[in-house]
């Protein structure tokens, strides 16, 4: 039996549920899902921190779950970040580096991201990662790792994803009040995308979708690198809401309904009538208005997410269609619906490949908490690289030098 080497731990922090997954990891990188576990999430608005004490309450209930299934102490972890303040800026950068025969190190890549970065983020958004799309040297474009070569200009094109800082800060609050301390912040789509595309896709052109209970992101890949990352500020929750306020019922009512009779294939049919039983009390709604409020309000969510699409110039640009992960993508037929509205192929994505009690985990609920621990196996890549891991809150810009030093 090989030896564990170390331990790889996912933490999705959502809106309205904390989920975790551990696995072990041993020498030759082979892992094994040994703990998971989920908790209702209170004080988060939209996915960011509203106040820390439920937040933290919820990551030490998930981490005694995953603790006692798994026998693992968790004291760091690979954690999710969310919420419509995380933004995709396209940074360019160049440096001249000597003579022609000079060869590009470690040095001159960050001097070039340094150069990218000047100016192009705001001073109150905290950098999550640096994805180098092309670098070109002396005119010849198209370089993906121009580390060893040789050359006297040294350009860098850049797509570099951002939060807000007191969104950051806060989260990483949260983790120190839980006693977690972060190896990496991910945006939730990005985590979710690790877990459920394969190469091919991020080659081709992919997008997920993350449907969350109050957000939904979106991750664009083409030509195997992060293209673009976005939220928008409503997610499955608001379905929920609407059909409490529409039909008159209790939001626990609602909740049940949409779980019962929400669909993404709307088919007319006057007069139809459902019933469910809530609490020993029969109730009666008319089939077709569930219909109505569920559609007004997926047409809501998938205009903004093709605005996004749009933003970053993919709408009806990727081979490979999107791939939809969350809760919401549990709806029944939400696949058929997308497809009408975004007019691409649509997958439902779910974790899968993996060992140990890795079963309970291949649901579109928990792509982010798998991805986020596979990230953390990885050692911290986001895009197939190496990531530096947290050192300190502040520390304003988390660059690709260590991403080209994991490669040798």
């Amino acid at each position: 039996m090989d030896e564990i080497s170390r331990y790889a731990v996912g933490l999705d922090v959502g809106t309205s549920m904390v989920r975790a997954v551990v696995a072990s990891v041993n020498a030759q990188g082979g892992m094994n899902v040994i703990g998971y576990g989920e908790m209702a999430n209170s004080g988060m608005r939209r996915g960011t921190v509203a106040n820390l004490a439920g937040p933290a309450q919820a990551i030490d209930q998930t981490l005694g779950e995953v603790e006692r299934m798994s026998g693992y102490e968790v004291n760091t972890a690979t954690i999710s970040i969310n919420g419509s303040q995380i933004l995709s800026t396209e940074a360019e950068g160049m440096i001249a580096v000597g003579g022609s025969e000079h060869e590009i190190n470690e040095t001159d890549l960050r001097r070039v991201e340094d150069m990218a970065l000047n100016g192009r983020v705001p001073a109150n958004q905290q950098i999550l990662e640096v994805v180098p799309l092309q670098f070109s040297l002396d005119g010849q474009t198209g370089i993906k790792d121009p580390l060893g070569m040789t050359g006297s200009r040294l350009e860098m094109r850049a797509n570099v994803v951002s939060t807000l800082t007191p969104n950051f800060d806060n989260l990483m609050k949260v983790a120190e009040t839980a006693k977690v301390t972060p190896e990496r912040i991910v945006p939730s789509a990005v985590a979710a995308a690790r877990a459920v595309l394969t190469e091919r896709q991020k080659e081709n052109g992919v997008a997920v979708i993350d449907i969350g209970s109050a957000t939904t992101g979106v991750a664009v890949y083409e030509e195997g690198e992060l293209r673009y990352v976005g939220v928008v500020p409503v997610g499955s929750n608001n379905i929920t809401n609407d059909l409490a306020m529409v039909l008159a019922l209790d939001t626990e009512v609602a909740e049940e309904v949409k779980k019962r009779f929400a669909t993404g294939n709307f088919v007319e049919e006057a007069g139809v009538m459902v019933t469910i039983r809530w609490r020993g009390k029969e109730v009666r709604l008319e089939r077709d208005r569930i219909d109505e409020v569920v559609e007004e309000r997926l047409e809501e969510i998938f205009n903004l997410v093709r605005k996004e699409l749009r933003q970053a110039h993919y709408d009806q640009r990727l081979p490979e269609g999107v791939v939809l992960t969350g809760g919401g993508a549990r709806m029944r037929d939400i696949d058929k619906f997308v497809r009408n509205m975004l007019n691409m192929s649509v997958k439902i994505g779910v974790p899968s490949g993996l060992l140990g009690v890795a079963d309970s985990t291949y649901k579109p609920e928990y792509a982010t908490a798998v991805g986020l621990m596979l990230l953390s196996a990885d050692g911290g890549a986001m895009t197939g690289g190496k990531h530096p891991r947290i050192k300190a809150k502040k520390d304003k810009k988390a660059g690709f030098l260590g991403r080209f030093l994991g490669k040798f």
